[in-house]
C-alpha cells in the first residue's frame, strides 16, 4: 500500500511542475521549433497564448520525450506519434477504469 502512495505523490508533484518553452527545449535537447510542431500537432497542450508565455505541465515532459523517441527510433511522422500517444492514452484510461470495477488486466 505503501508503494501506491508514493506513486500518487509523484504524479501530483509532476502535475504541480511548471516549465517554460526553454525548460522543456533543454530538458528535451531539442530547438523550441520542435516544441511548437508538438502543440502544433495536439501532442502538447501549455497554457498561454504565445510560446514566450507558454507554461508545461511536468507530465508535458514526458509527452513530449516519447513523442520525439517515437519518431526518432521508429521513424514515425508526428502525425503518427501524436497518434500511438492518443492510444497510449486511451489504454491507459480503460486499465484504470477497469482496475476500478475491480477487474484485471
Amino acid at each position: 500500500m505503501e508503494s501506491g502512495n508514493q506513486q500518487i505523490s509523484i504524479c501530483i508533484l509532476e502535475e504541480q511542475t511548471q516549465l517554460t518553452l526553454a525548460d522543456l527545449c533543454h530538458a528535451c535537447a531539442v530547438h523550441a521549433e520542435r516544441i511548437i510542431e508538438l502543440v502544433d500537432a495536439g501532442v502538447l497542450e501549455p497554457q498561454g497564448r504565445e510560446p514566450a508565455h507558454w507554461i508545461f505541465v511536468g507530465a508535458s515532459l514526458h509527452r513530449a520525450r516519447m513523442a520525439l523517441r517515437l519518431q526518432r527510433d521508429l521513424d514515425i511522422d508526428l502525425a503518427g506519434a501524436a497518434l500511438a500517444l492518443e492510444l497510449l492514452d486511451e489504454i491507459a484510461s480503460l486499465k484504470t477504469r477497469l482496475r476500478a470495477m475491480g477487474g484485471e488486466y
